[in-house]
């Protein structure tokens, strides 16, 4: 399935979306696996168009160190909320547990208010706990103070850098443990919007798979095992078949760019590369107008940005998978596979347990109850059970 960001004349946006949001289940769900040519679309394939989101601008230097201060102020909630998963397990204190001492830590901007919630409902289970963040607010600034040891935890919307991860290293022998325990949001700006990949309107590409992504951007090529260089590589025919595919990237390092090298370029322990021949911007803001004035082009950004009239192309993970639109369904059912997570990043060394505290709290924040006020707070997504379960197994020794 496609779905293309384009104005709509005498249809109102909310109206668009929501006729859109309505019938893109049902197209999802008959979506099928990529098949060798996508020239011609003969699967029955529904294409919504809705206007482009509007333009977000940067953050000025007063407003970004505002934000550092007291926490960066959220966009309203998003119209549709997600449902919470009922076998997300019930928290029930550990039997004759008695919990007492003060834990402090940081937060990126972006989450001091969820994180305050989250202190405040652990507090009536455990009154004699007290968390606390303070600022500066930064996710970068708090995995530095974690390596010097002046926080217990941190709060970070985003994977840590790998400066912050080798540093951490370099000092302890083994890396922080960043547990999962949140979905980031689906297109809010600055709160962590989940990532997507689209073509030209006028490109008749389907879907793309992770390998094929790999292909086109990699130079280790750690999933693709050869290179993609043109349209005709990616299953294109006819007019297609020998155009290049004109790449577009965010500059290492960044936040989006460091989540795609990670989830797709990276395998087995082994760290992708970017290959030569991408064109790079420091910033996402200009990734979508890009792709919008060059025919050939094939770019990423998070879901927020996208403010020109673009193709969104559904994402095939694994092989054999049905391709995954960048709906706000699939986001919050975590079957999208470019939806992104917020960590709970702490020093846990190998073989030993987190201080008890902190293990509670993060058995709070992964259950029913602690996801509860993730909901309550409406701009992330909380977690599906199956993605608590494996967070919860991060806490074993």
């Amino acid at each position: 399935m496609s779905l293309e960001f384009a104005p709509s004349a005498g249809r109102s946006p909310a109206l668009a979306l929501a006729v859109w949001f309505v019938c893109n289940s049902a197209a999802v769900a008959d979506a099928q696996p990529a098949v060798e040519s996508q020239a011609a679309p003969s699967r029955g394939m529904v294409e919504w168009v809705i206007p482009p989101l509007k333009t977000n601008a940067p953050q000025t230097p007063a407003q970004a160190e505002e934000s550092r201060l007291k926490g960066r102020e959220l966009p309203a909630p998003e119209i549709l909320q997600p449902v919470l998963d009922r076998s997300l397990p019930s928290y029930v204190p550990r039997a004759g547990l008695t919990l007492q001492g003060s834990f402090s830590g940081s937060a990126s901007d972006v989450l001091v208010v969820l994180a305050e919630r989250l202190f405040e409902k652990f507090k009536t289970y455990h009154p004699k706990v007290a968390f606390s963040i303070s600022p500066p607010y930064a996710g970068s600034l708090g995995a530095v103070e974690l390596v010097k040891q002046k926080v217990d935890f941190v709060f970070v919307s985003r994977e840590l850098r790998p400066v912050d991860v080798a540093d951490f290293h370099a000092k302890f022998g083994y890396d922080p443990l960043s547990v999962p325990i949140l979905g980031g949001s689906y297109r809010h700006f600055g709160a962590l919007d989940a990532v997507g990949f689209f073509v030209h309107k006028d490109n008749p590409l389907e879907s793309i798979t992770f390998e094929q992504i790999d292909a086109l951007y990699s130079s280790t090529l750690l999933r693709a095992g050869k290179p993609a260089r043109t349209w005709g590589d990616l299953g294109l025919t006819g007019e297609w078949a020998n155009k290049a595919v004109n790449l577009y990237g965010i500059q290492p390092w960044n936040g989006f760019e460091e989540f795609i090298r990670q989830r797709i370029l990276s395998q087995d322990g082994k760290r992708g590369e970017w290959r030569d021949g991408i064109t790079f911007e420091k910033t996402v803001f200009s990734m979508a107008k890009h792709v919008a004035d060059d025919p050939q082009g094939l770019a990423y950004s998070g879901i927020a940005y996208i403010d020109a009239p673009v193709k969104m192309i559904p994402i095939v993970a694994r092989p054999g998978d049905s391709p995954q639109a960048a709906s706000y369904e699939n986001v919050a059912l975590a079957t999208y596979p470019l939806s992104r997570l917020i960590y709970f990043n702490v020093n846990k060394k190998p073989g030993e347990r987190l201080p008890a505290a902190l293990e509670e709290f993060l058995r709070f924040v992964l259950s029913r109850e602690g996801q509860q006020v993730v909901l309550d707070h409406a701009r992330y997504i909380p977690l599906r059970s199956w993605q608590a379960i494996e967070s919860r197994k991060l806490l074993e020794p």
